[in-house]
């Protein structure tokens, strides 16, 4: 991609800037990540909702995300700006991750013993499966401290290959990373590890609980995009990827979009708002 490129795009009026709200009631963790899709705002909460176990997709078309807008193939589309504000003090400083949500295995019973999912469907985007990641999203209320490993196809189709083995923190609000946990020997970050070597996840087969409990959660499937950073409560923070990480990040056609965080407090009643802007060049 060349600047002219760019240039163009904006003189054809070929861009995009789209405005978010999320307004989080959840009383969130500190250092435990937390998915914002499940708040309610604009675009409304996420809930995961599906047949049990078995995979479904995520898409703007019929789910909604963060608005990005239109579907511009054959061209392709790329973030210019992506900006967050707070004035919610508990809130900040807040790590944001920017994603697109692909697949989700929704109703997973934390029950001792193995769990078998289904895939009906496979990716309809990074069909590849190279940087796809899982994440698990508490969406009933749990105790807490049991484990699960999960069963996956990797990028070169090979099957039954098997993640770490993560340890469930204690949080109880919906939409808590339930891997996740901030200090001692069951720190984790928002995704569940895969076996050494592996570049993504195509598809998950199984689960296997170890020990019970009484929550439920998905296992979702995720493309991360790019960081970002609300520091204070004084002034929106912006990142230009193409300026500020000397990449550009592409969004795809459909793509369901949404955001992590890692709360320094609570979220609850912090509204988080800002925007998107996009362009579309045929480069």
């Amino acid at each position: 991609m060349r600047v002219s490129d760019i240039v163009t795009a904006y003189d054809l009026g070929q861009v995009s800037d789209q405005y978010w709200r999320k307004n989080p009631t959840q009383t969130t963790g500190s250092g435990i990540w937390f998915d914002l899709s499940m708040s309610p705002g604009t675009p409304g909460p996420n809930y995961y909702i599906g047949s049990p176990g078995a995979a479904s997709l995520l898409t703007k078309s019929d789910d909604g995300g963060l608005n990005h807008g239109p579907d511009v193939s054959p061209y392709r589309k790329y973030i210019n700006r992506f900006s967050a504000l707070t004035v919610t003090a508990t809130a900040v400083p807040l790590p944001m991750l920017l994603m697109d949500y692909l697949i989700f295995y929704p109703f997973i019973e934390q029950t001792d013993g193995e769990y078998t999912l289904t895939n009906p469907i496979s990716l309809s985007r990074y069909e590849d499966g190279i940087g796809v990641q899982i994440m698990a999203v508490l969406t009933n209320a749990q105790t807490g401290g049991t484990s699960f490993f999960c069963t996956y196809t990797n990028t070169d189709d090979v099957p039954d290959r098997v993640t770490r083995t993560v340890v469930c923190n204690t949080q109880t609000v919906p939409g808590t990373l339930i891997n996740t946990n901030a200090t001692g020997a069951t720190a984790q970050g928002p995704w569940v590890p895969l076996q050494a070597g592996d570049k993504g996840v195509k598809s998950i087969q199984k689960v296997t609980c170890v020990g019970s409990d009484i929550g439920l959660f998905a296992l979702v499937l995720v493309k991360p995009l790019m960081t970002h950073m609300i520091y204070d409560i004084t002034a929106p923070s912006e990142t230009y990827p193409i300026i500020d990480k000397s990449t550009p990040i592409e969004i795809k056609d459909d793509a369901f979009l949404g955001a992590i965080a890692l709360p320094t407090g609570t979220l609850a009643s912090s509204m988080i708002l800002g925007d998107i802007e996009t362009f579309w060049t045929a480069n």
